[in-house]
């Protein structure tokens, strides 16, 4: 018996079906499971650098419209929600109508006292251990530029190439949490601040490299003030990819030669 020929509006009909499905799953995947994100600056140094792609949990802290892709309103307020350890790292909604994705680092909760002296962070009037460790040494790469690096920093690394050294401290948070941070000079407004004090519901976030980061310490639009939880979107989980810059589309064999592998999967 012949076989029937299918029709093509038929088969156009199962593909529609089919791209309709796969937009669903992934709409769903990145609202309430896992979104990509990429590193477009230098505030998060040193844990972060400008290329780095990581992936984000979306569980964590609850669900608002934010968790939803282009912060769609269907979801009202915030529903499962869960509030954020100090130290994490977080990916929220920054404030104002340019709205967009922005990472940093949980400082302050609900309810605590916040300031720099002399750059040092006190956390609810104690002062939290900043411990001078080796510096941080980064190449100069093409989504690092020497512009991004200060003539005092800049110098060669141990094979001859240019890089940027940064003098580099470890903070430990109340609860154990230890994480690098960067600081670079002293710059009153960043590094004397008055006392903070975080409304309910809000939190504090900050950049690890204290003097290139726009956050809780400078209100909008000069920084992001305190960031309703509900703007959270999710936790930083683990590096996925990374890049210097330096690949061309139109060159797939600088696609690897680009690449940082060593950089892929390292965690927060």
């Amino acid at each position: 018996m012949a076989r029937t020929k299918r029709a093509p509006q038929s088969e156009t009909r199962e593909t529609l079906s089919f791209l309709l499905k796969l937009a669903i799953i992934v709409f769903i995947v990145r609202s309430f499971v896992f979104a990509s994100f990429y590193i477009p600056s230098e505030s998060m140094l040193p844990r972060l650098l400008i290329g780095d792609f990581l992936f984000v949990s979306k569980w964590n802290y609850g669900y608002s419209r934010w968790s939803l892709p282009w912060g769609l309103p269907l979801i009202p307020g915030r529903i499962l929600p869960h509030t954020p350890a100090r130290g994490d790292v977080v990916v929220f909604r920054s404030p104002g109508d340019d709205d967009h994705d922005v990472i940093k680092r949980v400082i302050g909760l609900p309810g605590d006292t916040v300031q720099m002296r002399h750059g040092q962070l006190w956390l609810n009037g104690k002062a939290i251990p900043k411990q001078r460790v080796a510096d941080f040494v980064l190449p100069l790469t093409a989504n690092f530029p020497a512009r991004l690096c200060d003539t005092p920093f800049q110098g060669v690394g141990s094979n001859g190439q240019p890089v940027c050294r940064y003098p580099r401290f470890r903070e430990t948070l109340p609860g154990g949490k230890s994480y690098d941070v960067l600081d670079q000079r002293m710059i009153p407004q960043a590094d004397d601040t008055d006392v903070y004090t975080v409304p309910p519901g809000d939190v504090f976030l900050m950049g690890d490299n204290r003097d290139d980061s726009a956050d809780s310490r400078f209100a909008y639009p000069e920084g992001m003030g305190y960031i309703p939880m509900e703007r959270i979107e999710g936790k930083a989980v683990v590096t996925f990819f990374s890049t210097d810059g330096s690949s061309s589309w139109l060159k797939p064999w600088t696609w690897v030669s680009a690449a940082r592998l060593d950089r892929i999967g390292e965690g927060f």
